[in-house]
């Protein structure tokens, strides 16, 4: 089965939105202490590219939802991307999940759809906590409780 028959359905049902995310949840998806240490504690770095990431990934789920082309290898080196920009603001779930979309697009296997809403998923909830740490104005600058 050709990559453009298996990525034919990805990511069309998932907007990767922010999801709701509290200080409750058992775990945040992103590790607060790699990205202090990604930035040697600057705060101001650290709520730059928390912004930077969160407007990369709706960007990447717009992209990643586009209808599938015979040819669309392009979707290998998105989800490289995002693997990469989520791991070093220690967003390790979709860092996670986008190695696992990249390997099933990399061997034509029939679980990229799957793995495609999986990471779609995981970037949402991620976008969440962003917004929470944010304080829901990634996009406008940050006045969230970490921040303060």
């Amino acid at each position: 089965m050709g990559m453009a028959k298996l990525a034919d359905s990805t990511f069309l049902n998932c907007e990767a939105q922010p999801q709701p995310f509290s200080e409750a949840d058992a775990q945040s998806p992103i590790d607060l202490v790699h990205l202090s240490r990604q930035t040697f504690g600057d705060h101001d770095l650290e709520r730059e590219l928390l912004a930077l990431f969160d407007a990369q990934a709706a960007q990447y789920t717009k992209r990643l939802r586009a209808p599938a082309a015979r040819g669309d290898d392009w979707r290998i080196g998105l989800a490289h991307t995002i693997k990469g920009s989520a791991r070093a603001i220690g967003a390790f779930e979709v860092g996670q999940a986008a190695e696992a979309y990249e390997q099933a697009l990399r061997s034509a296997d029939a679980s990229a759809a799957e793995k495609a809403e999986i990471l779609g998923a995981a970037i949402g909830r991620a976008r969440g906590a962003i917004a929470l740490l944010l304080g829901g104005a990634a996009q406008n600058g940050p006045t969230g409780k970490y921040f303060r």
